[in-house]
């Protein structure tokens, strides 16, 4: 996608606050800001970190054209000063970021961003914008997937996508959260991902007859006939039309393969069975049966308890527009600056809200596993100074209810840094995966969690601790603004 022009893809507050840094000393402060969330979308336990591969775009091609400065000045808000500095803009700073596909708990930084002030700031509303929609998006595929129960999930979303962007990037993050594939063609030729489809209503109704829109259709595609069967009567009508065209299919020497009936309406579980029955009564026991129909992962869940006769699901608006959650809720938060001498202070936000105070000075994220199941054990937020050594036993204790600990023996635990280097003084130092070898590294991601924590109804969560170092200094300067 062309992100050329995305300079101006910022609140108007970001650039107020950059003219006033410029025009004050803090100018060549340098800051460190958290990208993070506080909530799992969807009732989920966890969430898929995605959107990295558009923001480092976002990032390399960040400066200001002629173009934008003449809108900017004609806002008549800007100072010549000011505008003469964003004519060189560029990004110097330094970014790390936990790599796409990684399954994420609330509060811990999916991005640290530490750059002078004004471009630490400027980078805020984009940075939010990408990793909140593509995040929330794969999140929600991961549970879609998780209910087909090995079933293949197809997104076809596109067309209820709050626009091109949505609909594009979110079939990427589709397919980062664990779709086989994809309706949108775009998706499919920008990042080389499986497109999938079948065909709509109108296909059948241009023809004469049903089966004569069916036999037209295999003939042009044998190798991927599904066939949608509920334009007029599935039952009584559909299903023996296909199964009509299947055998004409067979006797004129093609070898079956891809191919079956889409279901988009009724009864599901219903419709799925007696189909099923009917195909393999009539010899084509591998048809697939599909079906699509405003599916989310509670639906398919109450199919497959239903034992609904169902093996590909193509799921579209629940989706790609995160139904039952339309927004992630990421925040960027200042978590610190520095001293005129160059030292590093660390910074907070205090609030009546205790889900919104924020987590003082420059961070990483440790995640402790076990080393038998390879399972997650808890993840540990700690200072950027600090290290985990898996010789030594290891004790957690929840940061609310501090009374609750994990003890964790030396040798039975094992550790991995998930904040890795983007970003070095301005220079792109990481490599983004293809998206497939992305969606292949999420789903061991997804293998790391306990069943109790991926369940769709009132999951178990992960803790996520913080380390003594950071709890101290959070409790210290909450004393001291108190």
């Amino acid at each position: 996608m062309d992100i050329q022009d995305w300079s101006l893809l910022t609140d108007l507050y970001e650039l107020t606050m950059m003219q006033g840094y410029f025009e004050t000393p803090q100018e060549q402060k340098k800051v460190v800001f958290d990208l993070f969330y506080r909530t799992n979308p969807s009732d989920a336990s966890f969430a898929i970190t995605c959107g990295l591969d558009q923001a480092i775009d976002y990032i390399k091609q960040l400066h200001f054209s002629q173009s934008d400065l003449d809108y900017l000045r004609s806002l008549g808000i800007f100072s010549d000063s000011f505008l003469s500095y964003l004519k060189d803009f560029r990004f110097t700073g330094t970014i790390y970021a936990i790599p796409e596909g990684t399954v994420v708990f609330p509060m811990e930084p999916l991005m640290r961003v530490e750059a002078p002030i004004m471009e630490a700031q400027l980078v805020e509303t984009a940075l939010l914008n990408i990793i909140n929609h593509q995040s929330l998006i794969a999140t929600k595929a991961a549970r879609i997937v998780w209910a087909a129960e090995g079933d293949p999930v197809l997104e076809f979303g596109l067309r209820r996508a709050q626009g091109p962007d949505a609909g594009t990037y979110g079939a990427r993050a589709a397919v980062i959260g664990g779709c086989v594939g994809t309706s949108n063609v775009l998706t499919g030729k920008l990042f080389d991902v499986p497109v999938k489809g079948t065909h709509a209503h109108s296909w059948v109704m241009s023809f004469p007859s049903e089966l004569e829109a069916f036999r037209s259709y295999a003939k042009q595609f044998p190798d991927a006939c599904i066939l949608l069967v509920d334009t007029y009567n599935t039952l009584e009508q559909g299903v023996p039309n296909a199964i009509q065209c299947f055998k004409e299919m067979k006797e004129a020497g093609y070898e079956l393969k891809g191919y079956g009936i889409r279901l988009d309406s009724g009864d599901l579980a219903y419709m799925s069975k007696q189909a099923r029955k009917m195909l393999d009564e009539a010899g084509f026991a591998d048809a697939i049966i599909s079906a699509s129909s405003d599916l989310d992962e509670n639906l398919i869940s109450s199919l497959k308890t239903q034992k609904a006769k169902i093996s590909l699901w193509g799921v579209g608006t629940k989706l790609i527009t995160s139904d039952d959650t339309p927004a992630f809720g990421g925040v960027y938060k200042l978590a610190a600056e520095t001293d005129e001498a160059g030292n590093w202070v660390p910074k907070i936000k205090l609030s009546n809200n205790p889900e919104k105070i924020t987590l003082p000075g420059k961070k990483k994220v440790y995640r402790i596993y076990d080393k038998e199941t390879g399972k997650i054990k808890a993840d540990l937020i700690c200072l950027e100074t600090e290290t985990l050594d898996e010789t030594k036993d290891l004790t957690l204790f929840d940061q609310t209810a501090t009374w609750k600990k994990m003890h964790l023996k030396a040798g039975h635990y094992t550790v991995r840094e998930l904040l890795v280097p983007i970003f070095v003084d301005g220079q792109c130092v990481y490599t983004s995966p293809k998206t497939m070898d992305i969606r292949a590294y999420a789903q061991g991601e997804l293998g790391t969690l306990w069943d109790e924590h991926r369940r769709l109804k009132n999951p178990h969560t992960v803790p996520v601790d913080l380390s003594e170092e950071l709890y101290t200094l959070r409790e210290k300067m909450i004393r001291e603004f108190k």
